[in-house]
């Protein structure tokens, strides 16, 4: 028989009845989580510029954007010899102009040099659901700051920070960064910085951060209004105007997004004394940028194909990059499309050139847009492709819901087609030939998800002036989605025998799905429309599926009484 002190030391027992002990824990107890460990479960680890969730995002094309990574680094070095020295600098630019990709390459410039401090990349069309909520922002700065080596005095203040205070998590974004940022930089400003000090905070993508919402969307009443995303973006850009301000926060900042209005007011009226804003436009000489990009993709092509090194004539370079219109998201999209589609390169290079082009200052996005339908149209399907992608990266309806427990809400390329396809290997066919806009996983890849290349593809999704006949309108995806939600529950599942994964994976997100919550909050006809499928469904068979993958995540009140309701017609038929 074991003894429950077989793993306790340093004990003393005193008299008969006083224990003292160190590390003694009850059999069966798990020993308390590190103050480290309580703030690496609150950060958004695929925000890190380095992050293997970001192993395939873009980077700057060697030799290429060197004029504006010069002037972002040297700013971040050699800032305070300004005339009128800035402590933020905000890069900004229209869509497909390249910011995430200088940021990268930024980021990785000063991590060589020693001075990078912490990044944070927003996203809010790919990677963890993390990455698109500001709750995140401040524990993944001071995570990074922990692990900085030069930073262990500022480490050790914010790790007590957090044994202190470990509900510091669920308080506003201004205590978070109180108390986990500026009180322990305070706490050790007079004592001697080591040479290898950080000098710069990098922040891109703010136009990406999503709104955090905290009512119950399964509930109407007595609701504050929701949130707005520009409300959260701005409560960042007030944390961030704060630090700058305080002359116990040794970091320049540099914030990259698109130009949106409410980010363009604060930073060009509120913060205007503080900042530093960078444009993307012909100063920085793109096209001669793009000239280097294309040439690179061109390069390969010809060893491949063994053209000659004439190919393609300077003519279609220059009329590519005219295209382009400063937008690098259209070169990378006509180079990716070369390399996957296939096929003759002349005819592929006329494919381009034959689709409309107008002039930057007529509309700018014009080249892309038609190239984005360009492709599309060449689907099999292209309704049918419409409505997956606007399933699936527009309203996200197969993602699963905030509070699931897990780092990503990304559903996985499996789960997408257990829900959507109507026949085996229907997914292959829908997104056949879209391999230049969509990141498709292999059919063996059971955890990785369809990733979009770039957000701008999700603007074309929304924008009836821009995909034009493609556009597919929000309440004929939801119809979409309900239908094929609804099928599944009449036929018991997918239309296939399900592998012992592919049935986990199934119904370990059936009753989660986020369009329950779309139809208790947005249509009453679907909800009513549900409660008689339900019904009318073979209740036993789902209850039989239901107990044989049950988990932890299942304990869901909605698909309970779902599940519940349908026992009782099955049992009210039979009597």
């Amino acid at each position: 028989m074991s003894s429950h002190f077989e793993n306790a030391s340093n004990f003393n027992i005193e008299g008969d009845t006083h224990i003292y002990a160190k590390n003694y824990n009850h059999y069966g107890e798990r020993p308390a989580k590190s103050s480290i460990e309580k703030l690496r479960e609150h950060i958004a680890a695929g925000a890190l510029h380095n992050s293997y969730e970001r192993c395939d995002a873009p980077k700057c094309h060697p030799e290429t954007r060197v004029a504006v990574q010069g002037e972002v680094v040297s700013w971040i070095c050699d800032g305070d010899s300004d005339d009128e020295p800035k402590d933020i600098m905000w890069v900004t630019g229209p869509a497909g102009s390249g910011k995430t990709a200088i940021m990268g390459s930024v980021a990785d410039t000063c991590q060589g040099k020693g001075i990078l401090g912490a990044t944070h990349f927003f996203s809010s069309f790919s990677g963890s659901a993390n990455r698109r909520s500001k709750r995140y922002l401040v524990p993944t700065l001071a995570y990074q700051f922990v692990q900085h080596k030069s930073m262990t005095r500022v480490a050790a203040q914010i790790l007590s920070a957090v044994e202190r205070n470990p509900a510091i998590f669920e308080q506003n974004l201004e205590v978070q960064f109180n108390q986990l940022i500026l009180e322990p930089l305070r706490e050790c400003r007079d004592r001697p910085r080591l040479p290898e000090w950080p000098k710069v905070i990098l922040i891109d993508g703010l136009d990406e951060c999503e709104a955090d919402q905290h009512q119950d969307v399964t509930k109407n009443l007595n609701n504050p209004p929701p949130r707005s995303r520009e409300g959260d973006q701005i409560e960042i850009l007030s944390i961030l105007k704060k630090a700058a301000s305080d002359p116990d926060f040794p970091f320049r900042i540099v914030i990259a997004s698109r130009p949106e209005h409410a980010i363009k007011r604060f930073l060009g009226d509120v913060a205007k004394s503080l900042t530093r804003e960078l444009f993307l436009d012909a100063k920085y000489n793109p096209d001669a940028d793009m000239a280097l990009f294309l040439e690179s993709k061109f390069a390969n092509i010809r060893r491949e194909s063994h053209l000659p090194s004439s190919w393609p004539g300077e003519d279609v370079r220059q009329s590519l990059i005219a295209n382009a219109s400063g937008q690098f998201i259209y070169v990378a999209t006509v180079g990716r499309f070369m390399e996957v589609s296939g096929g003759d390169p002349d005819e592929l290079l006329k494919q381009v050139l034959r689709l409309p082009g107008f002039k930057a200052s007529t509309d700018a996005l014009a080249p892309l847009d038609a190239l984005y339908t360009h492709i599309l149209k060449s689907s099999p399907d292209p309704p049918l492709t419409m409505l997956w992608l606007n399933v699936i990266f527009r309203e996200k309806y197969l993602e699963k819901p905030p509070n699931y427990g897990r780092e990503t809400r990304d559903p996985t390329a499996t789960l997408v087609r257990l829900f959507l396809e109507s026949y085996p290997g229907q997914a292959s066919y829908t997104f056949r030939n879209l391999n230049s806009l969509v990141s498709i996983p292999s059919m063996e890849n059971h955890n990785s998800p369809y990733r979009l290349y770039h957000k701008s593809l999700v603007d074309f999704l929304q924008e009836r002036s821009r995909s034009g006949a493609l556009y597919v309108e929000s309440k004929v995806v939801l119809r979409h989605f309900v239908d094929r939600y609804f099928h599944l529950w009449k036929s018991r599942g997918p239309e296939r025998s399900l592998t012992p994964h592919e049935s986990q994976v199934f119904f370990d997100h059936f009753f989660l799905c986020s369009i329950i919550s779309k139809l208790f909050s947005e249509s009453a006809e679907e909800l009513s429309r549900l409660d008689t499928i339900i019904l009318s469904c073979d209740a036993a068979w789902w209850v039989q599926r239901y107990l044989k993958v049950a988990n932890p995540w299942l304990d869901d009140k909605i698909s309970v009484n779902y599940i519940f309701c349908g026992v009782h017609a099955t049992v009210s038929a039979i009597v």
